[in-house]
């Protein structure tokens, strides 16, 4: 196998990135605290205020949500970095209480484009970020056709992630989708592990394929994990707890909250085709006080009656 992770790789890496040891961030803090941290992906500034009204610490921004919400399209590669920058940047605007990892795909290309998307994400306000290893266009990682690059290659870009972040409170994920490949669940370990000691504070074996691979990974694999629960994908779901005892520390619901908005959406506006009125299905909705609550109508009002005294009378 032409890709199979070796010591050289991570030997060739500069020494001040390569095993580099972050300092403890806000992720780090939550693992801690939590034991497992879980993370629904949303997608634009409404579900990221919805996240935070009801309590969640953290997030992931989903780029297969993202994809879809901004573009109407498929996560294959056809988002860009400065796109999912600028979803990044509105949602941890609207939710500054919760702590978002950010998918940023595989960086937008070389090492150098690496450390200008974390740096873009840094300045967003987001708390981390997701690195792949897959060749461009990408693919989300339960579809099929999916291919890496060279090991090598990525831990460099992890390396060079690693130097960009310097001393900020920025957590980073290294992603490999190896398991879908030639080398599977070994090659897939491997990188996992190289990622890690090139400078990664996590790392993600996507798409396992069953409870005894998911016990392989944490048992094989060094430092923090993450898991993706995505809804018709390739690998078991299961609730935090469960993951907690499989060795797992950060969950992603990578779908479920963009499956569930069109699935609502689908349903009331089939209503309005049929009855042209929602007025017999208002119990499908949010209230008008309800919503406005969400969005901080009060606290934006309460704001701007404070300044009302500065207006010059009109003549």
């Amino acid at each position: 196998m032409a890709n199979t992770p070796t010591a050289v790789a991570v030997k060739s890496l500069p020494a001040d990135a390569a095993g580099a040891q972050p300092r403890k961030t806000r992720m780090h803090r939550l693992i801690e605290e939590e034991g497992i941290v879980l993370m629904p992906g949303i997608y634009d500034a409404l579900s990221a205020a919805v996240l935070q009204s009801v309590g969640f610490k953290a997030g992931f921004v989903s780029g297969y949500a993202v994809s879809a919400s901004r573009l109407g399209m498929p996560d294959i590669g056809l988002l860009t970095p400065p796109e999912m920058a600028d979803a990044a940047r509105a949602i941890c605007a609207a939710a500054p209480d919760v702590a978002f990892i950010v998918d940023a795909d595989t960086g937008g290309g070389n090492a150098l484009n690496v450390q200008r998307t974390v740096k873009d994400i840094i300045a967003t306000g987001a708390a981390g970020l997701f690195l792949e290893d897959q060749v461009w266009p990408k693919k989300c990682g339960h579809m099929q056709g999916k291919q890496v690059i060279p090991a090598g290659e990525h831990a460099a870009k992890i390396a060079a992630a690693r130097e960009a972040i310097g001393d900020a409170d920025f957590f980073l994920i290294a992603r490999t989708d190896a398991r879908a490949t030639a080398g599977g669940l070994n090659e897939a370990i491997a990188r996992a592990n190289l990622y890690m000691e090139a400078g990664a504070d996590a790392c993600f074996v996507e798409a396992p394929r069953s409870d005894d691979e998911m016990r392989e990974i944490s048992k094989r694999t060094n430092g923090f994990r993450a898991a993706n629960m995505l809804e018709g994908g390739f690998t078991p779901l299961h609730t935090p707890q469960e993951l907690k005892e499989l060795g797992f520390h950060l969950i992603v619901h990578s779908t479920t909250a963009v499956y569930a908005s069109a699935r609502a959406l689908i349903d009331i506006l089939k209503v309005m085709k049929d009855e042209g009125s929602s007025r017999d299905h208002l119990h499908k909705l949010t209230t008008f006080e309800e919503f406005n609550g969400l969005i901080g109508l009060k606290t934006y009002n309460e704001t701007g009656a404070r300044y009302e005294k500065f207006r010059v009378p009109s003549n």
